[in-house]
């Protein structure tokens, strides 16, 4: 890479196709803080579209042993979520119960903490909290995905067969762009074999920005939907449907009608479950207008509740408003699926598209979120890390949280309290508390707020330092559940009622919690 270690203000681009989002940081504080940088490869520098789009085999096994070590040394790694072994992750993808196992693929780069060549790495699991890493397993190796195996979704056909369905990124030599909605199957025996052609191409009256394939099954026949841009630069969602058992042959409805709100100018990774039969539709608008939904990251994930899904019609019957899906600084692309013993369960990125996170010194980007059950509770949806989350408890202890900081052991943790009155909680402290991470509860107005504004270390400060979202405070009581994870935070509010998903970065002695005014808590140190 070029070397630009002259300079204390380096500008990061991360590929995307629009908008051209970047910024800066300051290199020497990054340095000083993460020691040891100095003697490594600097991966905060910037990549040039020729390195991000390197074939693997030019890495050499030097270069992949220090990367390999960096991850490994970094003091952000979580104990309890999906994170790489080195390099980029994002998307959740596949996301699908096959050959006894729960499998859930995923987007990543292995060599540098960028947007580069994609691949799908594979994690398999017998209870969604132990996972096992397969490794890398769909490549981009032909012509219709020679630029990344993009984001995708995955459908069991047999015991022995799982399809994939993924959009294949090309690029050509003036840096033109096409999309291609590619078919693999995944083998019991863990091969991979692509169809010779693509499933789908870019229908008139889009831009190559179309992607995203979400397969399900309704009524015993195959569908997908697809985000997209229309010509006009508008986001949409396109329906498609299988015209065989076998998935090799596909037709497009038509635009997915779900409301006549301009959704921004692209829509990504749509996903269609249902919950008791109820139509749920979560998305990736960008560009939304703030007047349609209010929103704080660089782009939302949101979702609609409808009554009824009417392929023949291609639609979405009276459907919600739209809501944000989480209210914390780092959430997107959700992936749900309608899992076999009929729970609808998702898996989220803790990241977002154009914007970097200080573990990009170290190596890496992204975690993956504990897998949530989706439910629906009197018309609103609730979200809640699923039952089995709970063989992750550990050394249960009742705590008095006090304004005089208490040091929980590790930052992997889960913190049980109920609330009554106005409070600030301090997390990630340290043991005078001038570094924190707070929560400020507000009971009258029924509103939580996330504050990251006092760790040592800030990024996309642009997009501030504050998070808030509202709850049911009619009982008088909210009830929240935090799980920490090192650089993680995810709160869950009245069992899933509202979600709070955010990173956090500070140092490892960190580990002290406190509150304004004195409140007992059930604390639970997690491990595997």
């Amino acid at each position: 890479m070029n070397n630009y270690q002259t300079f204390d203000t380096v500008y990061i681009f991360n590929y995307k196709p629009f908008p051209k989002v970047c910024q800066a940081f300051d290199i020497k504080k990054f340095l000083a803080y993460n020691l040891g940088m100095t003697n490594k490869t600097d991966y905060t520098l910037p990549w040039t579209s020729p390195e991000r789009y390197r074939a693997y085999a030019s890495y050499d096994k030097a270069y992949a042993d220090e990367i390999t070590a960096s991850v490994a040394a970094s003091t952000y790694k979580t104990t309890y979520h999906i994170q790489p072994k080195t390099g980029l992750l994002n998307d959740p993808n596949g996301f699908s119960f096959f050959n006894g196992k729960y499998h859930l693929f995923y987007q990543v780069f292995p060599y540098g903490p960028v947007h580069g060549l994609k691949s799908w790495g594979l994690m398999t699991s017998t209870d969604l909290i132990h996972w096992q890493d397969e490794g890398l397993k769909l490549f981009p190796d032909t012509v219709y995905d020679s630029h990344g195996a993009y984001s995708g979704s995955a459908l069991p056909l047999s015991e022995d067969q799982l399809f994939l369905f993924y959009t294949g990124n090309t690029r050509g030599a003036d840096k033109s762009r096409a999309a291609y909605q590619n078919g693999a199957i995944y083998s019991a025996s863990g091969e991979i074999k692509k169809f010779d052609s693509p499933l789908l191409t870019t229908p008139k009256g889009y831009t190559d920005h179309f992607r995203d394939p979400m397969i399900f099954d309704y009524q015993g026949d195959k569908y997908a939907i697809i985000g997209a841009q229309t010509a006009e630069l508008q986001g949409a969602v396109v329906l498609a449907h299988a015209n065989d058992a076998s998935l090799t042959s596909w037709a497009y409805s038509k635009q997915l009608a779900f409301t006549k709100q301009d959704m921004g100018y692209m829509i990504e990774c749509p996903n269609l479950v249902f919950i008791e039969q109820t139509p749920v539709l979560l998305f990736c608008p960008q560009g939304l207008d703030q007047a349609v939904c209010a929103y704080d990251n660089i782009f939302p994930n949101m979702y609609v509740i409808a009554d009824g899904f009417d392929p023949e019609a291609s639609s979405l019957t009276n459907t919600s408003a739209l809501h944000n899906l989480d209210d914390g600084f780092e959430v997107y692309a959700t992936q749900a699926f309608n899992a076999p013993d009929g729970r609808v369960l998702a898996s989220s990125w803790l990241g977002l598209p154009d914007l970097d996170d200080p573990s990009l010194a170290d190596g890496w980007q992204g975690i993956l979120s504990l897998v949530k059950e989706l439910t629906l509770k009197n018309g609103k949806l609730y979200q809640y890390p699923v039952a089995e989350t709970l063989s992750l408890r550990q050394n249960q202890e009742q705590i008095t949280l006090l304004d005089t900081p208490k040091a929980s052991p590790t930052n992997s943790y889960e913190l049980e309290l109920e609330i009554t009155s106005d409070n600030e909680l301090y997390l990630f402290a340290n043991a005078d508390k001038t570094s924190y991470v707070s929560l400020t509860v507000d009971m009258l107005n029924g509103t939580l707020t996330l504050n990251r504004g006092h760790l040592p270390i800030n990024w996309a400060e642009s997009y501030g330092n504050t998070r808030s979202t509202t709850f049911d405070n009619t009982t008088g009581t909210v009830k929240l559940n935090l799980f920490a994870d090192t650089s993680s935070l995810e709160i869950f509010v009245n069992d899933g009622e509202k979600v709070m998903s955010s990173r956090i970065f500070t140092a490892p002695e960190n580990t002290y919690l406190a509150a304004k005014s004195d409140i007992t808590a059930t604390l639970w140190q997690l491990k595997k």
